[in-house]
């Protein structure tokens, strides 16, 4: 009888040690499934000539009467008959990317694969890419690549255009600095490219 009490004793143990092993191999495997997931890059795109249409017309229907509302959009449906379509070769597009840096420019792998997908559908001498930069500055080699993906857009003989609404600073303005054009608002910080280092001063 003492003999069942102790083996029921061990076998209790066991069962313990083992459920604890699997709970934590199961956590474990959780943990990674879901650094996996954030680890996913993911790209969004939207048309932005729908996103303005959709709020000019949200503000024609506040303030338009009816009647007037009426003619508006009588007039829409003829001018949008009238005009060209976004498929049609010889409109230009205009593609809009978005680059928020950060000290170490952990933006760069969307933005990269951002840029891969325009590459893929932007015409040469025809389209545009204008690129909303804000940042203000950070690694050599991180921003280093940024502007070279920059580069490849430039190298590709599509139009590029930088817009700076508050900081492109150190690498954010060598960013800038690789596209035919930049344009930046009245108090916009730009340029100051420079390394800064601290190092110990031993005297006597």
């Amino acid at each position: 009888m003492e003999f069942l009490n102790e083996y029921g004793i061990f076998l209790a143990k066991a069962i313990t040690v083992v459920v604890a092993i699997l709970f934590i191999i199961a956590a474990a495997g959780g943990a990674a499934v879901k650094s996996r997931k954030h680890d996913r890059k993911e790209l969004h795109v939207e048309k932005l000539n729908d996103k303005l249409n959709e709020t000019l017309k949200d503000m024609e229907d506040c303030v338009l009467d009816k009647d007037q509302l009426k003619k508006q959009r009588k007039a829409e449906k003829k001018a949008e008959k009238r005009k060209p379509s976004d498929k049609d070769e010889d409109t230009k597009r205009v593609y809009v990317l978005s680059f928020d840096g950060d000290i170490k420019a952990s933006a760069v792998d969307t933005f990269r694969e951002a840029v891969t997908a325009v590459l893929e559908i932007a015409r040469p001498e025809k389209d545009e890419v204008v690129v909303k930069l804000e940042s203000p500055g950070g690694m050599v080699h991180g921003y280093g690549l940024a502007a070279a993906q920059l580069d490849r857009i430039k190298s590709r003989n599509i139009a590029l255009t930088a817009c700076v609404d508050k900081v492109a600073a150190s690498g954010g303005y060598m960013m800038a600095c690789v596209a035919d054009k930049i344009v930046a608002s009245p108090f916009a910080i730009m340029g100051s490219i420079g390394v800064v280092a601290q190092l110990p001063n031993f005297h006597r």
